[in-house]
């Protein structure tokens, strides 16, 4: 939509979130919020945070049934393979995203933990698949204006807020226009 053109200044890195726009046609990241992992020039990847996959962790892997919490699609690509980024500091060997935020790490303790109900769903996400992108392909679409970059990143927005609610308070915490933004209609002809 033309009327949206307004050149986000932040450059994609990680740790930085990526908001879809409003009207983004691409079902896969309507209304979506994307935590970057990394971004360089063989590609960029994340995770979208607020999709809901409508399944538990003890349907998607036997050994996390005492972990019957929601998981996640991360996005369109291998939808096959679990990930997953958390704040706890009884899993090592994670790959620091930001300030107290990881992804992965040891996976044997991510089992023993949750085998032994010591791990909480507000200190763990995981998803099905991943949201990549080929080399160039993210800096093309922000070009277009598909996706907002957003360095205002705290773990109550990734680790406790309601799916439905993260896309608007993502972009309420950015204020200004962007608040604005947060109160589109998801289709304007029915406005």
């Amino acid at each position: 939509m033309e009327f949206f053109r307004y050149k986000n200044k932040l450059k994609p890195e990680r740790g930085r979130l990526l908001i879809s726009e409003p009207f983004l046609p691409d079902p896969n990241f309507e209304r979506t919020v994307v935590l970057l992992c990394e971004h360089n020039e063989e590609g960029s990847f994340g995770f979208v945070l607020n999709k809901p996959a409508m399944l538990k962790a003890g349907e998607v892997m036997d050994e996390l049934q005492n972990f019957n919490h929601e998981v996640y699609v991360g996005g369109p690509v291998q939808q096959d393979t679990l990930h997953f980024i958390h704040r706890s500091t009884k899993i090592e060997n994670g790959e620091l995203i930001l300030e107290n935020i990881y992804w992965g790490g040891t996976f044997d303790q991510v089992l023993l933990l949750a085998d032994t109900r010591q791990l909480y769903p507000n200190e763990i996400k995981f998803f099905l698949g991943y949201s990549g992108w080929g080399p160039g392909q993210l800096n093309d679409e922000l070009e277009q204006d598909s996706w907002i970059v957003c360095d205002f990143v705290t773990e109550e927005l990734l680790f406790e807020t309601e799916p439905a609610l993260m896309w608007k308070k993502a972009l309420e915490n950015m204020g200004g226009r962007y608040s604005v933004y947060a109160n589109y209609p998801v289709d304007p002809n029915l406005n």
